[in-house]
């Protein structure tokens, strides 16, 4: 059904970045709640990841099409509460990084992402503009 691998490790990524200025506003919460939702999560699985995240999990194996639904629902998660902080920035960069992007790949997404899940860039548009971050593999 879902082709995301641990949607339990995703969504702790997103929890763990809304947590980042320590307080998960209610835009950022309906939208975890919403991809855990679409991933076959339960209300009660979600809640548990929200009071609990698992810790940010090794990254650079994932498959390409997972890291970049990563990427897009971390940028997607930073703007949906309307207001953008260094820190969630830092984190979303971190995180970038990790996946094998380089951290100008936030600002680039961030451009063309709306926190509006109803508004949609065309995916393939967005996944042209996040590779061209990859960092080139040895």
């Amino acid at each position: 059904m879902s082709h995301m691998p641990d949607v339990k490790e995703h969504l702790s990524l997103l929890v763990r970045l809304s947590k980042v200025d320590n307080f998960i506003a209610e835009p950022e919460a309906k939208l975890i709640h919403y991809i855990g939702s679409l991933h076959g999560l339960t209300e009660d699985d979600i809640e548990m990841i929200i009071d609990n995240p698992l810790p940010i999990a090794e990254m650079n194996t994932l498959q390409a099409d997972t890291k970049f639904e990563y990427l897009f629902n971390l940028v997607q998660l930073m703007k949906v509460d309307g207001k953008v902080f260094q820190s969630e920035i830092d984190f979303c960069e971190r995180i970038a990084i990790k996946l094998g992007y380089k951290p100008a790949v936030i600002a680039d997404l961030s451009a063309y992402i709306y926190s509006d899940p109803n508004i949609s860039t065309n995916r393939n548009f967005l996944r042209s503009i996040a590779d061209e971050h990859l960092i080139p593999t040895k």
